[in-house]
């Protein structure tokens, strides 16, 4: 019996994948995470596991190279993902030093390494290619992701038999909501819209208009579905772009949002215009504290991703904000 490990198990996409895991018939799972936010158990509630570990159990272990035995692969999901913390010595540990000591864990111990990076690593620049030349994170959250890409890149010794490192650029979906703040834009939508009528958008900035500032919003169903595809692939290795490769408005993701709650309830669909209109949609002042920090425009180069043999469409923001509030009704949250 061989296991599989999932570190951010209880985390938004960590989640998500055992959940897929599990309706694959996948039941030999290590849940890693560290639950001081109680309210993060909800999302493994309904799940089916071998064995949950506390984060910082699992690192003693892996300091001591008590490495879990038996283990396939390791989904590494677990991070720091707030780009606004401040705290860049927090930051490494949870995000570099974590992700070296258990690279190292795997290439030892024989198991296959998949784990998340971010499109957080390219900041403010326009193209999206994964190449050094175009990387150059805004935060400290970006440069941790960005610095353990490099330490793949460049590990002298020989890699786990398969490592591979997924820059996911906005996913949303279910199981997000313990992320609070940081959870996505769909999100946020969907609550301000069913509390208040209306959803709020910054102002122009970077050059854009009002909600036309652009980024790729991946639902986190097509997120799973490339986690899976590796899994399926042992034999492809390297750090891939995990996003549509399109690029939409915050005003599209406002308005999808906005007609999905309207269609559940049997009402007709709006233009931006007419949300504008009605005030459905309304634009804030833009944060000072994110000058200079946000990424106006991303969109995934998807190229090495296609090369790998990933060939699956994904869902624009129309049917994945469709899905999702769906979802959300179904659960009352």
């Amino acid at each position: 019996m061989t296991h599989i490990i999932v570190t951010g198990a209880a985390g938004f996409i960590g989640a998500n994948l055992v959940k897929a895991l599990n309706a694959r018939g996948e039941r030999d799972i290590i849940a890693v995470d560290n639950l001081t936010r109680g309210d993060k158990v909800a999302n493994l509630a309904d799940l089916d596991i071998r064995e949950f570990l506390d984060k910082r159990d699992f690192l003693r272990e892996l300091e001591r190279d008590n490495f879990p035995r038996k283990v396939r692969v390791v989904f590494h999901q677990g991070a720091c993902s707030d780009t606004m913390e401040s705290d860049g010595r927090y930051m490494m540990e949870n995000n570099y030093d974590y992700s070296v000591k258990l690279m190292r864990s795997c290439q030892y111990h024989g198991a296959r390494f998949i784990y998340a990076s971010s499109a957080s690593v390219y900041g403010g620049g326009t193209v999206f290619k994964e190449d050094r030349e175009h990387e150059a994170p805004l935060n400290v959250y970006g440069y941790s992701k960005f610095l353990f890409d490099q330490h793949v890149r460049r590990a002298s010794t020989p890699k786990p038999k398969q490592c591979a490192g997924f820059r996911y650029f906005n996913v949303y979906g279910p199981r997000e909501a313990h992320k609070g703040r940081m959870a996505s834009v769909a999100y946020h939508f969907y609550n301000q819209y069913l509390q208040g009528g209306k959803v709020k958008l910054f102002e122009g900035s970077g050059g854009y208009a009002a909600g036309e500032q652009l980024r790729d919003f991946v639902s986190v169903e097509d997120v799973v579905k490339v986690n899976l595809f590796f899994l399926d692939h042992p034999e492809v290795s390297g750090i891939f772009n995990v996003g549509t490769g399109r690029a939409e408005s915050f005003n599209a993701m406002a308005r999808a949002t906005v007609n999905a709650v309207r269609a559940a309830r049997g009402e007709k669909a709006l233009t931006l215009a007419e949300m504008l209109s009605a005030g459905s949609v309304e634009y804030i002042a833009f944060p000072q504290q994110l000058l200079g920090k946000y990424q106006s425009y991303t969109q995934a180069d998807l190229t090495r991703l296609r090369e790998a043999g990933y060939r699956d469409p994904f869902l624009c923001v129309e049917e994945g904000v469709r899905r999702y509030v769906e979802a959300r009704r179904a659960a009352a949250v």
